[in-house]
């Protein structure tokens, strides 16, 4: 949606001010900001911002649960691409709110910051308070309908564009003392970019809040005609079969711990264990929001881990053969853990407001976890030696890798050791204008330097595919030529010291090639981003690049497609173009590749019948068309290379984002790991939406 400015509308004044005086402010009213501004409310109007209508949606119903009202919810994706949330809680109160003289549902699907979350006697801990609202979703959506059943009746609202279009009405009765609310929405498609929502980013989220809330059954069904799918979630064991989840595929040293209390009025579940391999893997939640930065909780845990272990290995003379002192990395070295907390005034901070601040928090954590967990060790000793005895094994690597980290860690954007010399760097240094393509082989770095804009756009070629970091040491990852010449020209180091403020770029675009291997260096490159460069990932500087998979030529003219669909309408419209162009006999040759272009802008934009007249020969062509695919990006000329995948001005990038820490770290598990059987299955079962496939 484009923006732009109104004209002030008042009279001068004759003060030297113009037409400029108390008539030119507008006061948007009601849910008018919310339609003017949505990314204000939902971070923004695309695939992301889509999702969040469900979530702040379900997170009313999650609340219910939390205050023990409610133990069912259920989300369809309807067949017209409407969504339908319902639970079994309390029902949205209807009677006549004191302040507003409207229904108080009403006022609850229209009216900023209204709600039952905002009395802490209705609610005592609210996931959605850190959210926006049901009213947001009702201005985002092309309609709305509620239904609430309370006071064995059933009643009905309906609104448009969050305005009321059906005044609060009884529409039946109910057989027993069913309550609950069902909400249905459309979202409206002239806010939102996409408008279709994806099953599985739906069940991600509902399969995590099933997790976390371990009382609470969450049913997923997608009605959408070719797609239909049901799961349902329910988890008794909640974080332990949650950190279960998350460790799938790893060898585990013990048996989930579990750790549950609560500690000056704050409620807290911990669930955590250790496993063969070398990551850290910890997911904390706030009110059921995934702190991904972390916060006071993190704090508490992780400095109560490091004292307790610390504690019991000197009581148990377990460090008498050993010259090394443990740190907190080493004890987190191969940890899976899932933290939870309910705070009633959650107070949140960084970049992404996913970062918890209340220092009272830490406290009740740390001193819960002391207490608990050293009752948990001495009753399993056997436990707490493999604990230790891995812990011990992280500290002599960690030492090892202390040489190779110093070498690789930048200690500002400017000087540490040199940038590796196949960078080609760019003249701007504001990281903010700044982006890096890192690319895959010398031919294709050799078209993108060449093709490039040097002033704003680095280059860095990759000799090869990188080591697999999900099964390496931290000394053998920095002794990789090209990892280090990734840290090295990012400039920010890497994680747990890795500095935002110290990059050098602001964007970091990966371009492979479009076949197997392309998508392989992809991965491995994802892989170590995520584990290693994590605050790059979640302040969104992580880009795929998307050059295309096909040239269609005629004549002098030239076409990029970047998927079978596209390409097959430009096969349409020059056929059709064709059949114009023949019609005018005689013309000349600029004119005949004029109507060419002319009526290939003129055609209809439809794929139909694409596939009816094809004609292949042994070089590939279609009526005097020839198709050419692109393996490499090497293929390219730098002209082409530019025009198709590095011009900002007519590029497609791929953002990649982190939804949910759990389901990513699992994904890089299964795919990069050691075992196979897990892999195995994910393959069979996404096989059927591989597209583009070269081997």
């Amino acid at each position: 949606m484009s923006e732009t400015n109104a004209k002030p509308k008042g009279k001068s004044n004759g003060n030297g001010n113009g037409d400029y005086d108390a008539s030119s402010i507008n006061v948007l009213k009601g849910l008018e900001a919310v339609r003017k501004r949505p990314a204000m409310y939902i971070g923004d109007i695309s695939n992301r911002g889509l999702h969040h209508l469900i979530n702040e949606v379900v997170d009313n119903s999650i609340d219910e649960a939390l205050a023990g009202f409610c133990d069912l919810i259920t989300v369809t994706i309807n067949k017209d691409n409407s969504v339908t949330v319902e639970d079994n809680g309390r029902g949205i109160p209807v009677d006549l709110h004191p302040e507003e003289k409207k229904p108080a549902v009403e006022v609850v699907m229209t009216v900023l910051h209204a709600g039952g979350k905002f009395d802490k006697n209705s609610y005592k801990v609210s996931g959605g308070l850190h959210g926006v609202g049901v009213s947001v979703v009702n201005a985002l959506s092309k309609w709305m309908k509620v239904e609430v059943k309370r006071d064995k009746k059933i009643y009905f609202m309906e609104f448009r564009k969050g305005e009321v279009y059906t005044p609060l009405k009884v529409i039946g009765t109910t057989k027993s003392n069913a309550t609950g609310t069902k909400v249905i929405f459309m979202p409206d498609d002239e806010i939102f970019k996409v408008t279709v929502f994806k099953y599985d980013t739906v069940i991600s989220r509902m399969r995590e809040l099933a997790y976390l809330n371990k009382n609470v059954t969450i049913g997923c069904k997608d009605a959408r005609e070719g797609s239909e799918e049901e799961d349902t979630f329910h988890f008794k064991g909640g974080l332990v079969e949650f950190v279960d989840y998350m460790d799938e595929g790893r060898r585990p040293l013990h048996k989930t711990i579990y750790i549950e209390g609560e500690k000056d009025g704050t409620p807290i579940e911990i669930a955590f264990r250790y496993n063969e391999e070398f990551q850290e893997n910890i997911s904390s939640y706030v009110n059921n929001i995934n702190t991904h930065e972390g916060g006071t909780h993190l704090v508490g845990f992780k400095a109560a881990l490091t004292r307790t272990l610390n504690n019991y290995a000197s009581k148990n003379n377990l460090m008498k053969n050993s010259k090394i002192t443990l740190s907190g990395d080493d004890f987190r070295e191969g940890l899976t853990a899932v933290i939870s907390v309910k705070v009633m005034e959650p107070q949140f901070e960084g970049q992404t407001k996913t970062k918890l601040g209340n220092s009272e928090t830490k406290s009740a954590v740390e001193t819960l976890v002391n207490e608990k967990l050293a009752e948990f060790l001495e009753e399993n000793p056997g436990v707490g030696k493999k604990i230790i005895e891995k812990s011990l094994r992280a500290a002599e690597a960690r030492e090892a890798a202390r040489k190779a980290r110093d070498l690789a860690r930048r200690k500002n954007a400017l000087d540490s050791f040199d940038l590796p010399g196949k960078l080609a760097d760019c003249s701007i240094t504001d990281p903010e204008h700044c982006e890096v393509f890192i690319v895959e082989g010398d031919s294709a770095g050799g078209s993108a330097k060449q093709g490039r804009d040097r002033r704003f756009q680095a280059i860095l070629p990759l000799r090869g595919k990188i080591l697999n970091v999900e099964k390496a040491k931290l000394h053998k990852i920095l002794e990789n030529n090209e990892i280090q010449a990734i840290i090295a020209a990012m400039g920010c180091g890497i994680e747990p010291e890795l500095d935002l403020a110290k990059i050098r770029y602001g964007k970091l675009i990966l371009m492979t090639d479009a076949d197997v291997d392309g998508s392989h260096i992809r991965t491995l490159l994802l892989t170590f981003l995520y584990r290693y460069m994590q605050p790059l990932l979640i302040t969104g500087k992580i880009y795929i690049a998307q050059p295309p998979l096909y040239k269609v030529k005629k004549g002098r003219e030239e076409f990029y497609a970047y998927d079978d669909k596209e390409r097959d309408e430009i096969l349409r419209r020059l056929r059709a173009a064709s059949k114009k162009g023949s019609a005018a006999g005689g013309a000349s040759a600029a004119s005949a590749s004029s109507q060419i272009n002319q009526a290939i802008a003129a055609a209809p934009a439809t794929a139909e019948g694409a596939e009816e007249d094809r004609e292949f020969d042994d070089e590939g062509n279609v009526k005097g068309v020839v198709i050419s695919r692109y393996k490499g990006l090497g293929e390219m000329n730098p002209e082409q290379l530019w025009e198709t995948t590095m011009n900002p001005e007519t590029r497609t990038l791929l953002q990649v984002t982190l939804e949910s820490a759990a389901d990513a770290n699992r994904l890089f598990e299964v795919l990069m790991g050691d075992s196979v059987e897990p892999r195995r299955q994910f393959i069979e079962k996404n096989a059927r939406y591989v597209r583009n496939l070269d081997v």
